[in-house]
């Protein structure tokens, strides 16, 4: 019988849901911002942040946004099915669900735009089938080795910081089935952002009751599964950049605990035809200044054309 994990928390007028089957028979659910077919602008696939949902991103929730966007929910996260055989849920697989979404929409080519873990899923995608694939906008994530890139701004090495990410993640899948209900209850909302805006983690956010909202439906992914996917993403090796022909745009956070900086900046000069700007973020950029990230969005767009 296979497992789900809850959809939505809410339905949203601004976003239709559809089941889609990928290459193994998984059920993967997938969403667009476009449920009307009124959005009169180019196409834009969403490799999402690991188990996040369209909550994350405001901006692209505006009707006028101008962008219609196709995006997916990881294995199981937020009604999307686990797969039989569980270890395949690593960045070769999401590749596969991303395909699969794309056919079901109809979409040849696209621009893709990855945002954390998503980052590796589109850069993976594009190395194998580049005839897919017309740019690539990069939010707050690296080509491969993301677990190597995280702790940027405490400047700890990079194998410093892989070996204490990856088992500090083995540790909470252990004790996730105990975490699991205590996560699930939290109680979320404006106020409980604004604290979370001034941690370091995030920093003050643009729309408290739609970060809220992205929060809760997070937390309804079990706590051991999620973890499940990070250590099997955190496998993903960095990907030969030479082989990528398309034009890239890199969006950085110079406050990024899980993305760092530095390599992203690092990624971006090795390719032919990229560019480069840092913004004064953490890792939720896209959330805590919506609209410059999607200004960035737009101008990357028209001018891949």
């Amino acid at each position: 019988m296979e497992k789900t994990t809850p959809g939505p928390v809410s339905t949203d007028a601004r976003v239709r849901f559809v089941d889609v089957l990928s290459d193994d028979g998984t059920r993967i659910r997938a969403w667009t911002n476009d449920p009307e077919g009124t959005i009169d602008g180019p196409t834009v696939v969403l490799c999402n942040g690991l188990g996040t949902n369209p909550w994350a991103w405001p901006a692209l929730l505006d009707p006028d946004c101008g962008i219609r966007v196709v995006s997916w929910n990881h294995r199981g996260v937020g009604g999307s099915a686990r797969p039989l055989d569980t270890s395949r849920v690593g960045i070769s697989e999401f590749v596969e669900d991303g395909l699969s979404v794309m056919d079901h929409f109809g979409i040849d080519r696209a621009v893709l735009m990855g945002w954390s873990m998503g980052v590796n899923t589109m850069f993976e995608l594009a190395l194998r089938h580049p005839e897919r694939v017309t740019g690539l906008f990069a939010v707050c994530g690296v080509p491969g080795n993301t677990f190597g890139t995280m702790l940027g701004p405490l400047h700890v090495p990079r194998w410093a910081a892989r070996v204490a990410t990856v088992n500090l993640a083995r540790a909470v899948k252990l004790g996730g089935r105990a975490l699991t209900p205590i996560a699930s209850r939290l109680p979320v909302g404006p106020k409980t952002v604004s604290v979370l805006g001034h941690t370091g983690f995030m920093l003050p956010l643009a729309d408290p009751a739609m970060t809220a909202r992205a929060i809760k439906e997070f937390l309804t992914t079990p706590v051991e599964w999620y973890f499940h996917l990070a250590i099997k993403t955190s496998e993903h090796p960095r990907v030969s950049l030479s082989a990528i022909t398309v034009p890239a745009f890199f969006v950085a956070g110079t406050y990024d605990l899980l993305a760092g900086a530095r390599d992203m900046a690092s990624a971006a000069a090795r390719m032919k035809e990229a560019t480069y700007v840092e913004l004064r973020a953490s890792h939720f950029v896209q959330m805590e200044q919506p609209e410059v990230v999607h200004q960035l969005l737009v101008e990357f767009v028209e001018r891949v054309g």
